[in-house]
């Protein structure tokens, strides 16, 4: 491995270049890099980080400045913290819902909801069917019948409902139907 070299500059120019010691070599020969540097060397050294240390202060008291100046604005255009964060939360979902991930994983669920939605309205129509199946079964004419003699008995006409059937049916329809609008409520929210 060969040492990385570094260019000590001065206002004067290059001065020379020293290897630094890289992970793993003996520290006690960086500790004597400044035994080799001359007593001029490193009063520029020193200088130069107090340069350097001065400019890193000015540099943070501009920022905090500037920093306090951009509050300031923001006071004044009533920009506050929850309306940044919501600006922020809106830029974001933008960001994820122009995702490919996002647009796949879309397209998936409501094709999902779709074939729900399909299955749904066919466990409907079975229903239905199986109403109609057991209405026209001779035990449920005979206990309709039964049902029509006690009432013709009992109130006389029929009511402006229908047959005991009738009413089953439109029952079993309501339900599907019902079941259909609640799903498609949900996929649009």
């Amino acid at each position: 491995k060969e040492p990385l070299l570094l260019m000590l500059y001065s206002p004067q120019g290059l001065l020379r270049s020293d290897s630094i010691p890289e992970v793993g070599e003996d520290a006690a020969a960086t500790i004597g890099m400044a035994e080799t540097l001359s007593e001029e060397e490193q009063d520029e050294l020193r200088k130069e980080l107090a340069k350097v240390e001065e400019e890193i202060q000015t540099l943070s008291q501009v920022l905090a400045a500037k920093e306090k100046h951009l509050a300031e604005i923001k006071r004044k255009l009533g920009i506050n913290s929850l309306q940044e964060l919501r600006q922020n939360i809106t830029k974001s979902w933008q960001d994820v819902t122009s995702t490919t991930a996002y647009k796949r994983t879309s397209e998936t669920l409501s094709q999902a909801g779709q074939k729900a939605s399909a299955a749904f309205s066919s466990v409907g129509s079975v229903i239905t069917k199986k109403f109609e199946d057991v209405r026209n079964s001779p035990t449920f004419k005979s206990f309709e019948e039964k049902v029509e003699n006690l009432k013709s008995k009992v109130g006389g006409s029929k009511p402006a409902g229908g047959d005991f059937g009738e009413v089953l049916n439109s029952a079993a329809n309501a339900s599907a139907t019902e079941t259909i609008a609640e799903q498609t409520e949900e996929e649009t929210h």
